[in-house]
């Protein structure tokens, strides 16, 4: 069996475009979108999505400031820089960026950032209205799992979706998403047995654990359609997923690149998120 790849470059790059389009507009208007990403860590996989994030922003015509408060920062000064940027009227999205240092948890410092500003969904009252079926921002890596596979044209109803890892950053509010999609969705963990025995149940496996090469072929029944969420780096500088892409090649029906999958894809949601933010405004 051939292995279709899923690239998420052409999807990423019309978000892109859509939310340039209307940036340019409210910039012109006299509110140009303007977006804060706090980080609190040295963490090398981290930095460089911060980088992407920049990148694109400046692109798309989209202001981002990132604001770094060194790895030793105490969850207490994280939580003021998110109070103080949630109450800048000039700013519309903002992003405290994870891992975060010991002893500052993301679920008790995300309250801070505003609801309306929360674009990358982390507060808990954006995941709540997530899983109520409510307007919010979803997570951003969690709707680009979704949003890549209406792109290829992926059928989730009725399908059986296993999702590996269950963060609140991707595992539970993609679950949701799926779910709403009338998708039938098992969520595995940490604590699962035989993993195999699930995921190769299943008609698409989302991989979002953080352990590179984590599923291999034997996770995968023949046909199924696999999401790598992972990003995790590597020695010589580079990216590598959660799946054994390699293990998994001949025998998956789809799987998405790492990097070029739901990464671009992500990137191009918080700019979209950020611009939707300003409109409300």
């Amino acid at each position: 069996m051939t292995t279709t790849p899923l690239p998420g470059k052409a999807l990423a790059a019309a978000i892109r475009d859509e939310a340039a389009a209307e940036a340019a507009a409210l910039t012109a208007a006299g509110t140009p979108p303007q977006l804060a990403v706090v980080v609190a860590t040295a963490d090398e996989s981290s930095a460089w999505y911060v980088r992407s994030i920049a990148r694109a922003a400046a692109k798309a015509g989209i202001g981002c400031d990132v604001v770094d408060l060194g790895e030793d920062a105490a969850p207490d000064a994280i939580r003021a820089k998110l109070a103080e940027l949630s109450a800048d009227a000039g700013v519309h999205g903002v992003i405290l960026q994870t891992p975060l240092p010991d002893g500052a948890a993301l679920e008790e410092l995300a309250g801070a950032i505003a609801f309306e500003k929360d674009v990358d969904g982390a507060n808990p009252l954006s995941l709540g209205r997530l899983a109520a079926g409510l307007p919010a921002f979803a997570p951003a890596t969690a709707e680009a799992v979704v949003r890549i596979l209406d792109h290829h044209r992926v059928e989730l109803t009725g399908r059986h979706v296993a999702v590996v890892g269950r963060s609140n950053v991707v595992g539970k509010p993609v679950a949701h998403l799926l779910l709403d999609r009338n998708a039938t969705v098992t969520v595995c963990h940490s604590r699962t047995k035989d993993l195999a025995a699930v995921t190769s149940a299943a008609d698409v496996v989302v991989a979002a654990v953080g352990r590179a090469g984590l599923i291999g072929a034997e996770h995968v029944r023949t046909g199924a359609v696999v999401v790598d969420v992972g990003t995790n780096p590597t020695e010589d500088g580079g990216l590598t997923g959660d799946v054994d892409a390699a293990s998994v090649a001949g025998r998956a029906g789809a799987l998405t690149p790492v990097p070029g999958g739901v990464g671009p894809v992500t990137t191009a949601l918080l700019l979209r998120h950020t611009v939707r933010a300003a409109a409300r405004r």
